[in-house]
């Protein structure tokens, strides 16, 4: 066999969905052959080198999937790149492969654990920090976040932390322990919603009077004031905002790529959110299934404590089912108030969230609160944006969870989303005439689905546009999904693109190109698919297409290209712009 047995070979730096701790994981190589033994061989070898390094023997995980197989084990915090190699030689020498490229100079190719101990010993040695260890069995003793990264060490959050360069660390007697502590903090992941959920519940936080720092798709906030901007939905948007030593409070979005790359940024949160587990991203990671990306969603589970909460989305079917497996205490949301899980959770006195009668209702403590009308909240769009529903429920949960009142919950949730600025990219909304244009990040089906019937393509009166594009990191079936979903709704064009830095190894038009042949094998006729790799053209082309009455949903996600549309946009509104007259080019 020739190339390496194992690709996505990486460090765990914090609590993860193998185990509540850092580590290390990779994945073995695609087409590799596998039997039995070979996991076991790699246990016994991972176990071996562990004792002969003076290693815990903490968890070890194997899980074989669709594509191959995932090995991952716990490994000191200070360690992990020498846990890395590690990892890679002891699948090298368990799946059979006899060279082994990367060995030490004046060792044999064949890298036996004789040859391999020394090398690993050394880089043990130069790698290791005793003070970094020290210093986090103390935050652990003292219950403090422990934020840590390549160059810096956090302890506690927001404006209750300190942070030091890594070779300028204190001793655990030098640390002022006294003037640090945590600050409230929300993670929320799940498939759709996050950053609307992020937005909103920051928004609460600062209801109650809290500087909230928050990360997003969008980038890194406090109190509005964006620090950096990008997609900052993983560990290092959430290291950021938990260090501004301004914030009273921090709402972490928390997605999927970043859970199975490095873990949580923090092992410690006031309340987590799981908004839904829907398609998409199958394939990366050995994750194939909504079972798989429940498990990894509900990963955030292993920050919440006896004193926390997680809130969970009781009309999902996969977070019901692996809620029994969890120890955590939960807090439960339905569109329903009288869902079972609801019923339930209110007679035991525990906070759930609901719709009865058109009202959305808050109980807590055994105490039913009315958050008002959903018809008359901004983001429920007059109630037909049914996963807006979700949202709002889940962050009125996450925010009683925070300590927020009911009374200040029902006020935000009656403006927000009333200034577009309140949730930029997300069911933002022009008039033209009769024509109806929404920007939206829906990105999967589900996504796609229900942002179609919230502005209500299944009943329109004029020809509908559907702008089309995805990450390259998909996999082909994903990529159809999402084009057979816009194909149902029989759009009169539909507009492919790329998405400028997201085609993740594939080439220029090829996801264009399989969404093509859905589109065609679905019956949508040639001459109503278009195609501007560009995603500003491709949201210009409808703009250009359209004639009064129409409806144009333009899904952009490249935040640069998003800010270049929503400002051609706003100009067309300021200056009276109707379909039919000459479209200007989006100002660069």
């Amino acid at each position: 066999m020739s190339g390496l047995p194992f690709h996505e070979s990486r460090r765990l730096t914090g609590c993860n969905v193998y185990f509540a701790g850092p580590g290390t994981a990779l994945e073995s190589a695609p087409g590799l052959p596998l039997d039995d033994a070979a996991p076991r061989r790699w246990r016994a070898l991972v176990r071996q080198m562990r004792r002969a390094l003076g290693w815990p023997d903490d968890a070890l995980h194997v899980r074989r999937h669709a594509s191959g197989v995932t090995l991952a084990f716990a490994a000191p915090l200070d360690q992990l790149y020498t846990a890395t190699v590690l990892n890679e030689w002891a699948w090298w020498q368990a799946s059979g492969c006899a060279a082994i490229p990367f060995h030490a100079p004046g060792h044999p190719a064949t890298w036996d654990i004789t040859a391999a101990l020394p090398s690993l010993r050394a880089a043990a040695v130069a790698e290791a920090m005793p003070a970094l260890v020290a210093l986090k069995a103390e935050a652990d003793a003292h219950a403090l976040p422990f934020l840590l990264d390549d160059d810096e060490l956090t302890l506690g959050s927001g404006r209750g932390s300190r942070s030091w360069f890594l070779d300028e660390l204190p001793t655990p007697a030098e640390v002022p322990w006294a003037r640090l502590h945590d600050i409230p903090t929300a993670l929320v992941t799940g498939s759709n919603g996050k950053t609307t959920t992020v937005r909103l519940l920051a928004a609460l936080c600062a209801a109650r009077g809290w500087r909230c720092a928050y990360s997003c798709t969008d980038g890194v906030f406090i109190e509005g004031h964006a620090l950096d901007t990008g997609d900052f939905s993983g560990p290092t948007g959430a290291r950021m905002a938990l260090r501004q030593a301004g914030a009273q409070a921090a709402v972490l979005e928390t997605a999927r790529g970043g859970l199975l790359r490095r873990g949580l940024a923090t092992c410690r949160a006031s309340v987590a959110v799981v908004t839904n587990v829907a398609t998409d991203h199958f394939g990366e990671y050995g994750i194939h299934g909504l079972d798989d990306l429940a498990t990894v969603k509900l990963t955030v589970a292993r920050a919440i404590g006896a004193g926390g909460r997680l809130v969970l989305n009781a009309d999902d079917p996969r977070l019901r089912a692996q809620a029994e497996a969890l120890s955590c205490p939960l807090a439960w949301h339905s569109q329903d108030f009288e869902h079972p899980l609801l019923r339930a959770q209110r007679a035991r006195g525990e906070p759930a969230c609901g719709l009865r009668d058109g009202h959305l209702w808050l109980s807590l403590a055994g105490v039913d609160h009315d958050l008002g009308a959903t018809a008359d909240m901004p983001l429920s769009l007059g109630d037909r944006a049914g996963y807006n529903l979700d949202n709002l429920a889940s962050a009125a949960l996450a925010a009683a969870a925070l300590g927020i009142r009911p009374d200040a919950i029902a006020v935000t949730l009656m403006h927000f989303g009333n200034d577009p600025h309140d949730n930029p990219g997300r069911l933002q909304h022009w008039t033209f005439g009769r024509t109806q244009v929404y920007l939206d990040y829906a990105h999967n089906p589900d996504g796609l689905h229900g942002l179609l019937d919230a502005v209500g393509a299944g009943e329109r009166e004029g020809r509908l546009a559907v702008v089309l594009g995805h990450a390259g990191n998909r996999e082909d079936a994903d990529l159809r999904a999402v084009a057979a979903t816009a194909a149902a709704y029989r759009p009169e064009l539909v507009v492919l693109k790329d998405i400028a830095g997201y085609e993740r190894g594939r080439a220029s038009s090829e996801v264009a190109g399989i969404m093509r042949a859905q589109l065609l094998a679905d019956g949508i006729a040639p001459s109503a698919i278009a195609q501007h790799l560009n995603e500003v053209d491709a949201a210009l082309a409808p703009l250009m297409w359209a004639r009064d009455g129409d409806l144009l949903v333009l899904p952009v996600h490249e935040l640069a290209a998003r800010e270049r549309v929503v400002a051609l946009l706003d100009a067309l509104a300021q200056q009276g712009w109707r379909p039919g007259q000459p479209v200007p080019r989006a100002a660069p």
